[in-house]
């Protein structure tokens, strides 16, 4: 019985070492197409609800930015720190000179809309007194918003809006931190599944050399990509801490970097999302700018009643009290269209203070190895079932191939 064993392994040597080679292709080839399914497509292709799919991690973009935003903001870094770091007056200091230059326009071309005889009929100094006095006191309207703003946070700034409507208006850039956080163990995961599928096809071999029953090719293919896709992935986030097994410290890849991880991670978040352009973007244009809007009516409004003297009772006796108010809301309108332009101008000064990536590094060291994975393995973990299932099917069709080679 050996004997003939041997004579067929001979006599079909070659084919025979296929066997594991193509195993451990198998096991390579289903995890690449297991990470490329994490990522791609974007949007969903295919016929919905069912007949096609969309990358998981695109798919979970609101769902995992959510997570990530709520552990950021319980563990991490809240938004009241954030801008607690900024100096009103440093902040009113960098956009004077555009916030001013900007307002000089303003004032004439509103008091020119709003009462042009009276406007132009004004001698130079009244005119000239008017937009001295405003620009005057727009440093310190700058600053007073500031500190109202830092004051009370919460209700001017939504950190969460902010960071899930730029993940959602660009998938790409949800796929490139889960991408460049993961890199090593990306790789990792296709260099084991070749390894697994290599030693599971030894197996295979000696069980086709034995039995030579078609349905054994198959059936290991299938074998070979669900066992293989599952292992890798238990790997990377398991165990959750240092454990020692056979003399050996274990723990999970992903988890075992996560000092490197870390420093990965908060440069692009600090680079890509939290960065002093989208939190003045969220500010003027976001879900509560008009709470913002109102506070700077508020601030403006005062500075006209309280610096324009002479001009106010001219703009009254002319046109009326309700001018001088409709005048005053245009100039306080117009400013805050302004302010999100000349607001660019500290961003310099912003990501310096803020210091939002030495803040994220530090903190995310600190993480549990619960919190840690709970940030970066979110929502995808419930579809980690499909992955492991495709690639469990698409090792039985290799399989199945493999019969009409190997008959």
């Amino acid at each position: 019985m050996l004997d003939q064993l041997i004579a067929d392994f001979r006599a079909d040597l070659w084919l025979y070492l296929s066997i594991p080679l193509i195993s451990g292709i198998i096991g390579y080839v289903t995890k690449v197409v297991a990470i490329q399914m994490m990522f791609l497509p974007l949007e969903f292709t295919g016929i919905r609800p069912w007949l096609g799919w969309q990358g998981v991690v695109p798919r979970k973009a609101e769902k995992m930015a959510t997570i990530a935003v709520d552990i950021m903001t319980r563990r991490l870094i809240k938004p009241s720190e954030i801008f607690a770091r900024l100096d009103p007056k440093r902040v009113a200091g960098e956009i004077e000179q555009p916030l001013v230059a900007a307002i000089e326009d303003i004032v004439r071309e509103v008091g020119q809309q709003y009462q042009p005889g009276l406007w132009e009929g004004m001698p130079d100094f009244a005119r000239e007194r008017v937009i001295a006095r405003v620009k005057a006191d727009t440093p310190g309207i700058v600053a007073s918003v500031m500190t109202e703003v830092q004051a009370s946070t919460d209700r001017y700034f939504d950190l969460k809006h902010m960071i899930i409507s730029n993940l959602l208006k660009d998938k790409r850039l949800l796929n490139d931190i889960f991408r460049k956080v993961g890199r090593q163990e990306f790789r990792f995961f296709g260099t084991a599944g070749f390894w697994f599928g290599l030693v599971i096809g030894l197996v295979q071999m000696l069980c086709w050399l034995v039995f030579r029953e078609p349905w054994l090719l198959p059936l290991f293919g299938g074998f070979v990509g669900f066992f293989s896709d599952w292992l890798a992935l238990q790997m990377l986030f398991r165990p959750l801490r240092p454990r020692k097994i056979l003399g050996i410290t274990w723990q999970g890849l992903f988890l075992r970097r996560q000092q490197e991880v870390a420093r990965d991670y908060a440069e692009l978040i600090s680079r890509e999302l939290l960065t002093p352009a989208n939190m003045i973007e969220e500010l003027f244009r976001g879900v509560f700018a008009d709470r913002l809007m109102e506070l700077i009516h508020k601030h403006v409004q005062r500075s006209v009643d309280d610096q324009s003297g002479m001009a106010h009772s001219l703009v009254v006796r002319a046109g009326g009290s309700a001018d001088y108010i409709e005048m005053k809301q245009a100039i306080a309108s117009r400013i805050m269209a302004a302010m999100p332009e000349t607001m660019r101008h500290i961003e310099s000064y912003a990501g310096d203070a803020m210091d939002v990536r030495s803040t994220l590094v530090e903190r995310m060291q600190r993480l549990t190895p619960e919190e840690f994975e709970g940030m970066l393995r979110p929502a995808f973990k419930e579809d980690e079932w499909i992955l492991i299932a495709v690639g469990a099917v698409l090792g039985f069709l290799v399989g199945e191939l493999q019969i009409h080679v190997m008959l």
